[in-house]
């Protein structure tokens, strides 16, 4: 792996490492938000709310504390990729069916009547961002200093 590759290996690992451990800790830290982020976005019926509302925020913890620790860095980072999709998939379904609301990505979310057409392509641009550093993750793992690459 020449120095530009491990580089941007560097940073897209620690970089997903930290989204997840931030997006994870804010989540867990506010159930009651978590709840009404994901109740927001009317895809699942309302009693998987309150269990999603615990589980997403502890999965993606899990993910972070294995891309920062270097546990299974190729699978991490398929995972990862996996669940920015769907992340991605679920704002573009809120926006086509007209819903307003905050994605509750790092926190908080819910129904927000200021949303609009820049919110959500903000929103998924910054996905996409963190989806390719999944997809280089996966690709081509940053080795160095992981327990288990």
């Amino acid at each position: 792996m020449n120095a530009v590759s491990g580089a941007i290996g560097f940073v897209a690992r620690v970089g997903l490492a930290i989204v997840w451990l931030w997006s994870g800790t804010a989540k867990l830290l506010a159930p009651l938000d978590s709840e009404r982020a994901i109740g927001a976005y009317e895809i699942v019926p309302a009693s998987w709310v309150p269990p999603l509302a615990v589980a997403l925020p502890a999965f993606e913890l899990v993910l972070g504390l294995m891309l920062l620790a270097g546990v299974f860095l190729r699978a991490a980072g398929v995972v990862s990729a996996v669940v920015l999709a769907g992340f991605i998939v679920g704002v573009a379904s809120a926006w086509a069916r007209g819903l307003s609301i905050d994605c509750g990505c790092f926190g908080g979310g819910g129904y927000d009547a200021d949303a609009g057409p820049s919110s959500y392509l903000t929103t998924m641009g910054r996905d996409a961002l963190f989806l390719a550093m999944a997809a280089w993750t996966a690709w081509r793992p940053f080795g160095k200093f992981a327990i288990r690459p």
